[in-house]
């Protein structure tokens, strides 16, 4: 008998996600290109706590290849948009030329890889993006960049991009966001983000240290993340191609889509703002997770 999660499986999707991971020529490769340490399991904390069990005394990331990194035109561009953002939702964004010009360089970089050239064939053939890969980067720029208010009557001060790859705060007081294992390495290594060990993983009593999918527990700037999830590994074209594509060919405001990439049976997980993305991320299954928003 098949359970719930089996029946709830989305294969169409899971067959062209399984495709662009094989398409993701810029993915980094676990133990070669970096190395994580999971170290302890995560404890239970408390809805509005700032206060976590630390069950890791090291770092997530033990290694990182950033040479390899930062020489892959998709990640180097991706990275010179890390520090385009204000942390604080209420703070209104200013957007300067330059950073205009960085998105863009950016987005021509990621549309020149086999995973959004799949990508954006899909979404043609669905008739949710236009032949034009011009419109394509035009439709991207609008669901990712565009600002928006989270915090009403403040001015516009938040986007997709920034909430689910750089992370953003409410208040000063909760993390929100953060979903992307570059952006996890670089505030590790300024010591702004505590690794504070993983999160249970689906058949397992611990995730192994070549997991590509991981539900983790950290604070980042004295605010604890009771669970938050990523890829780890992947390229920044591969996480835009799977909640693009979640996006665009859902209209419902919260979409859970579920799938299976290589090993992991997991949720992809995406809130629309309107016509742009609010957050997007993965979920492995059977994990009893709470929303991870």
């Amino acid at each position: 008998m098949e359970s719930n999660r089996t029946r709830g499986l989305n294969h169409e999707l899971s067959k062209l996600f399984n495709e662009l991971w094989d398409a993701d020529e810029n993915r980094m490769k676990a133990g070669k290109d970096y190395r994580i340490s999971l170290q302890g399991k995560a404890g239970y904390v408390p809805a509005g706590s700032n206060q976590a069990r630390d069950s890791a005394s090291y770092p997530l990331f033990q290694f990182v290849d950033e040479e390899k990194l930062r020489s892959r035109k998709t990640f180097a561009t991706f990275i010179s948009l890390l520090d385009n953002y204000e942390m604080d939702t209420g703070v209104a964004e200013v957007v300067t030329p330059e950073e205009i010009a960085e998105n863009n360089t950016f987005l021509d970089a990621i549309l020149e890889t086999k995973v959004m050239k799949i990508a954006h064939d899909y979404l043609v053939r669905k008739n949710q993006a236009k032949p034009s890969r011009n419109d394509f980067k035009a439709q991207l720029y609008t669901i990712w960049f565009q600002l928006y208010s989270r915090a009403p009557g403040q001015g516009p001060d938040s986007c997709g991009f920034e909430h689910v790859f750089v992370g953003e705060s409410k208040r000063g007081k909760e993390i929100m966001g953060l979903h992307n294992w570059v952006q996890f390495y670089l505030q590790e290594k300024r010591k702004t983000i505590d690794y504070k060990g993983y999160v249970g993983r689906q058949n397992k009593s611990r995730p192994d240290h070549d997991d590509q999918v991981l539900n983790l527990q950290f604070s980042w700037k004295e605010m604890v993340k009771p669970i938050g999830s990523s890829f780890i590994g992947v390229s920044p074209e591969f996480e835009f191609a799977l909640y693009t594509v979640v996006f665009l060919t859902s209209q419902e405001k919260m979409t859970r889509e579920v799938v299976r990439v290589e090993e992991y049976e997991m949720q992809i997980v995406v809130n629309r703002h309107g016509r742009y993305i609010g957050t997007a991320y993965p979920v492995l299954l059977s994990t009893n997770n709470p929303d991870l928003y």
